[in-house]
């Protein structure tokens, strides 16, 4: 069983288990992580449920496993021939979250 979830604006396929990485959300390390916000879930043995927006009495259960920065970005601008150039770089904050159920009514 799977499910396609929105968190942070951004749609996660997650399953139970299964380990994610989101945007940085504001929980300590090991708080529980929980969401209403299903888009679809799908799976072996059950029909495929499609919200509009979102499938109603469907929640996800996870657990927060850590905060970390992700990879260094470069951004870059340049103008040709006029001596303009800029460089930065910029490192997003992000949270790893572990799916622990899905939860259907």
């Amino acid at each position: 069983m799977y499910a396609i979830i929105e968190c942070s604006g951004h749609q996660y396929k997650v399953e139970p288990q299964s380990i994610i990485n989101v945007q940085r959300l504001h929980l300590d390390q090991g708080a529980p992580f929980t969401t209403d916000k299903v888009l679809l879930i799908a799976g072996e043995g059950s029909e495929t449920k499609i919200g509009a927006p979102f499938v109603e009495g469907c929640t996800v259960k996870g657990t927060v496993v850590e905060h970390f920065r992700d990879k260094k970005i470069i951004v870059f601008k340049m103008k040709r021939r006029k001596g303009y150039r800029r460089k930065q770089g910029h490192r997003q904050e992000m949270t790893r979250l572990q799916i622990d159920a899905i939860e259907t009514a």
